[in-house]
C-alpha cells in the first residue's frame, strides 16, 4: 500500500515551520523562530511576511529531507489559512497553493486553533495514549483563550472564551511592565518557581459561564507598581521579581482552571487537553493536573515542542480531514479572523 505523506506548513505568525507526517505518524518538524522582533517587544507584521518568504523555501526543504522524502512522495499539503497576520498567512498558503499545482496534488486550508487542537494526536509512535472524544480543550495562547468541547475531527463547540485579553497577551503585556523580554511567557514561569505565590493577591475575574477575562489583572499589576514612588516601585520589581511573578502567574492558572472545573461538573468530560503556547507553563500543568486526579479525571499535554506555534500540529489536523476525503480549491484566501468551525 503506498503510504500517505503530507507536507504542513505553518506561517501565522512569526515562526516559519514545516512537518511532515506519513500515515498519521510524525516524521520530521523544523521551525524556524525569527529572532528580529525581540527589539521591538512584539511582532512586526512587515518583518514577519518578509522573513517567512526568506525562509520558507529552505524550511520546507529541511522537513522533506529530515523526513527522507522528496517532493514526488508527497501526497497531499496541508497550510494554515488563518487566523494569524494577514500578510504572513499570504505567504504560506500562496506557497501551498503553487506547490499543489505543480505536483497536481490535493491541498488543505487548516485552522490555525484546529491545529492546536491536533497537536494532541502528535507523536512520533502511534502507541502514545491521545484523547478518547468527546474530550474538553483548552486553547490558551498569546492569541487565543477558548474552551472547547470536541466531539470529534473538526466537530467543535465552543463553551468559553477571553472576553478581552488573552492569557498569553496578559503575560506579555505584565512582562513588559516588569521590564522583561518579549515573550515574557517562559521568563514569568521560570522566575515564578522561585517565587512566593501569596506575595501579592491580583484579582481573579469571574464571569458568568465559562468564559474568562485578563485585562483587570493586567490593570492590577499596572496599579499596583503605579502606587509606589519611582525609586520604591524599582526596588520592589530588583527585589521581589519572582514573587511578583509568582502571584501573578497564580491568578491567571486560578481563573483558567476555574471553568474548567465547573465544564467538567456539568458535562460530566473527564478528559481534557491543553494546548497552545500557554499550555508548556508549568504551574498550569502543575494546576490542571491536580485538579483531574481530584476528580477521577485525564489531562493530556501535547509534547513541549508542539505547544509553541508549529506545522506538525497543522499536518496532523489536515491529515484527519483528509482521511474523510476532505480538500480545498484554489479559491481558498487567507482569512486572518477566522473563526474555528
Amino acid at each position: 500500500m503506498i503510504p500517505q505523506v503530507l507536507l504542513g506548513i505553518e506561517t501565522s505568525c512569526d515562526d516559519t515551520a514545516a512537518a511532515v507526517i506519513i500515515d498519521g505518524k510524525l516524521a520530521s518538524s523544523v521551525i524556524s523562530s525569527q529572532l528580529e522582533h525581540v527589539e521591538f517587544g512584539g511582532v512586526v507584521p512587515e518583518i514577519a511576511s518578509r522573513a517567512h518568504e526568506r525562509l520558507l523555501v529552505s524550511v520546507v526543504e529541511t522537513a522533506l529531507r529530515d523526513a527522507n522524502v522528496s517532493k514526488g512522495d508527497l501526497s497531499g499539503l496541508t497550510v494554515t489559512s488563518g487566523p494569524g497576520l494577514i500578510g504572513s498567512l499570504m505567504v504560506g498558503v500562496s506557497f501551498t497553493k503553487a506547490l499543489s499545482v505543480g505536483l497536481g496534488i490535493p491541498f488543505l486550508g487548516v485552522n490555525h486553533l484546529e491545529g492546536h487542537i491536533a497537536s494532541l494526536y502528535l507523536s512520533e509512535d502511534l502507541s502514545d495514549p491521545t484523547p478518547p472524544y468527546p474530550h474538553l480543550c483548552l486553547i490558551v495562547s498569546g492569541g487565543h483563550t477558548q474552551l472547547m468541547k470536541v466531539e470529534g475531527p473538526g466537530k467543535y463547540a465552543i463553551m468559553g472564551s477571553t472576553r478581552d485579553d488573552a492569557a498569553g497577551e496578559a503575560f506579555d503585556k505584565v512582562g513588559k511592565i516588569l521590564g522583561l523580554p518579549y515573550p515574557a511567557g517562559p521568563k514569568i514561569d521560570a522566575l515564578a518557581k522561585t517565587g512566593n505565590k501569596t506575595f501579592h493577591s491580583f484579582p481573579r475575574t469571574r464571569l458568568k459561564g465559562y468564559d474568562t477575562s485578563f485585562s483587570g489583572i493586567k490593570t492590577s499589576m499596572l496599579y499596583f507598581l503605579n502606587a509606589l514612588e519611582e525609586v520604591e516601585r524599582n526596588e520592589l520589581i530588583a527585589n521581589s521579581l519572582p514573587d511578583l511573578c509568582a502571584s501573578f502567574q497564580e491568578a491567571v492558572v486560578d481563573m483558567l482552571i476555574s471553568p474548567i472545573k465547573k465544564a467538567v461538573r456539568e458535562t460530566g468530560i473527564r478528559h481534557i487537553g491543553l494546548v497552545g503556547g500557554v499550555s508548556a507553563n508549568t504551574r498550569l500543568r502543575e494546576k490542571l493536573a491536580e485538579l483531574m486526579n481530584s476528580m477521577g479525571g485525564q489531562m493530556y499535554v501535547p509534547d513541549f515542542r508542539f505547544c509553541m506555534d508549529n506545522a506538525a500540529m497543522i499536518a496532523m489536523a489536515g491529515y484527519q480531514r483528509m482521511q474523510v476525503g476532505q480538500a480545498s480549491d484554489l479559491s481558498l484566501t487567507a482569512d486572518p479572523s477566522m473563526k474555528l468551525q
